[in-house]
């Protein structure tokens, strides 16, 4: 899979984009709805796509943005597409019980994020599942990232 920062639009093939939104993107989709008659009959189900912050497209347009020089086409694309789906999937399910939400988890020490990341793998998981156990209340069709909200 491309690496951040090498991903150009001129020079990513085919087989990376179509790989990468695979996984990012057609798996959490088959997945939910595979999953969404049983979530139908609970009392709190809740979907938490996990995205990142670099599928906003308002932070990679904006030159003030920490993340606009940071491009990698096919994982940033899939992504968006995955916040797009969380969109559509929470207004489908508007007058459910379900909430659905995407969460950027940061940037975690992984083999992804490196050792160079300033989060520890325990905090990333936070914004999750923090997204997992909302109240009847909570909010629906939204991105966060440890409580805050991030614009699309």
């Amino acid at each position: 899979m491309e690496q951040f920062g090498s991903g150009w639009p001129s020079t990513t093939t085919d087989e990376v984009i179509q790989q990468t939104f695979d996984t990012n993107f057609f798996a959490p989709v088959a997945l939910t709805r595979v999953l969404l008659p049983l979530l139908k009959k609970s009392e709190g189900a809740r979907i938490v796509n996990m995205s990142s912050i670099v599928g906003s497209q308002t932070l990679h347009s904006d030159p003030n943005s920490p993340i606009y020089n940071f491009k990698s086409l096919s994982y940033d694309a899939s992504k968006a597409a995955l916040n797009s789906f969380t969109i559509h999937l929470a207004y489908e399910l508007k007058d459910t019980r379900i909430k659905v939400n995407s969460a950027h988890p940061g940037w975690v020490k992984t083999d992804m994020g490196t050792d160079a990341a300033p989060m520890e793998i325990r905090d990333g998981g936070k914004t999750g599942v923090e997204l997992a156990l909302l109240s009847e209340n909570g909010p629906t069709g939204g991105y966060f990232h440890l409580g805050s909200p991030l614009p699309w």
